[in-house]
């Protein structure tokens, strides 16, 4: 400063390139750093989203992150389906997989798929409050499969009967 009060001719000029330029201490690399340290100053230990969290949580954010949910929660269905229908009807039945959102159910008789298809809704309800996340929206039953006579001696060699009127 100047005696009179005014500043002198180079604190103007340093003044003027430090508006112009910015302030040389803010420049470098470490300046930087620094500003990057300021903004990131709630980052500290122990601070707001740092508090450690349970292992149950871990592995549920994991699960989700790496889209693991929905075979998980199937497979949740699978060993809790005694207690969706019933450990009788459970006995009598077998879960084939998940195809297309639609639970696919083998039975061991006619009769329990018959019963099965009567209980659908039910089971469906059931299944979409319990296991929401196993994307399960409807259910297909099947009774057991027929028997085969390609094999044994009710087959017949070669081409089998044709049409001999032609």
């Amino acid at each position: 400063m100047s005696a009179q009060g005014r500043p002198s001719e180079p604190s103007r000029v340093y003044q003027h390139l430090k508006q112009v330029f910015g302030d040389p201490s803010m420049r470098g690399v470490d300046a930087r750093r620094r500003r990057a340290n300021e903004a990131n100053a709630d980052s500290v230990p122990y601070g707001r989203g740092r508090e450690p969290k349970g292992l149950a949580d871990v592995v549920e954010i994991l699960t989700a992150d790496l889209g693991w949910s929905e075979p998980l929660a199937q497979s949740d269905l699978v060993r809790a389906w005694p207690d969706v229908v019933g450990a009788e009807m459970a006995a009598h039945t077998t879960l084939v997989g998940v195809e297309d959102h639609a639970l696919l159910i083998r039975c061991d008789s006619t009769a329990w798929a018959t019963q099965l298809r009567i209980m659908r809704s039910t089971i469906t309800t059931t299944i979409a409050e319990r296991f929401p996340e196993a994307g399960v929206e409807s259910v297909r039953v099947s009774g057991p499969g027929a028997p085969s006579w390609k094999k044994g001696f009710r087959s017949v060699q070669g081409r089998g009967p044709r049409d001999t009127y032609g």
